[in-house]
């Protein structure tokens, strides 16, 4: 089983293992994020996330044995060097907004063997968790308690999300409308911020699309999702003027 970022040792969830677990919610999980310079992002998360982040795709994971292209994901940008989470300051996060990413954590749904079944699992390493502080997981009788239902009950439809945002980059991907970029920006002293290794929407070929392709774009919803994605870019000056006005 891989460990995402912010994860450190992922396990299944098991009520009788973990029958007298507790989790306080009143722990910070800031500090899990301040390393990442960028997240995993929905696409239903994108009308929120675009007011506050640069949206890019990046391809993920390996290209298909059959010669199929090479699956592509959408990105929150939170830094513009390794390491570095600018909505990060001390223990807050700054911004308005929170991607799903970070918000189920230390929950997390998690495939547990060959067949593609999948278990609600947890962080076991994460500091919240205890056998009497916060709320309980299982109630006596063994049964999820509410709080573990809501919980599973996130986790899950982020892992529907997930599956949709999928479907809609493959679409993208086998259109051929992303393309390979590279932003620069140079404030007054002459310091420079280089960020490469992410995709956009290429204005020129959605253009060209023909009219059927647009209405069914139009229709299915990904014409306002790429939208939101190039109004998104916005943010990434503004980025940068953060991260050259940094110390670090």
């Amino acid at each position: 089983m891989s460990t995402p970022p912010m994860f450190g040792s992922v396990v299944p969830l098991d009520r009788e293992a973990h029958k007298k677990l507790h989790l306080r919610t009143d722990l910070s999980t800031v500090d899990k994020v301040k390393g990442l310079n960028s997240m995993f992002l929905t696409t239903v998360e994108f009308s929120e996330a675009c007011k506050e982040f640069p949206i890019v795709f990046v391809r993920a994971g390996e290209a298909p044995k059959d010669g199929g292209k090479q699956p592509v994901a959408p990105l929150a940008v939170l830094g513009l060097k390794p390491g570095h989470n600018l909505f990060v300051e001390g223990d807050k996060w700054t911004a308005n907004y929170a991607p799903a990413y970070v918000r189920r954590y230390p929950f997390m749904m998690a495939h547990i063997d060959d067949q593609g079944n999948m278990a609600l699992c947890i962080d076991d390493q994460w500091a919240g968790f205890s056998d009497k502080d916060g709320q309980a997981l299982f109630a006596a009788d063994g049964e999820a308690t509410e709080f573990l239902v809501n919980a599973k009950n996130f986790v899950e439809s982020y892992e529907r999300e997930t599956e949709r945002t999928r479907a809609a980059c493959h679409e993208l991907v086998e259109l051929g409308i992303l393309q390979d970029m590279r932003f620069e920006s140079t404030n007054e002293a002459g310091n420079k911020v280089d960020v490469d290794g992410f995709m956009t929407v290429d204005e020129k070929k959605l253009a060209e699309l023909d009219d059927a392709t647009v209405v069914r774009l139009h229709r299915n919803g990904l014409l306002a999702l790429l939208e939101m994605h190039r109004l998104s870019l916005g943010n990434m000056a503004r980025l940068a003027q953060l991260q050259l006005a940094r110390k670090d």
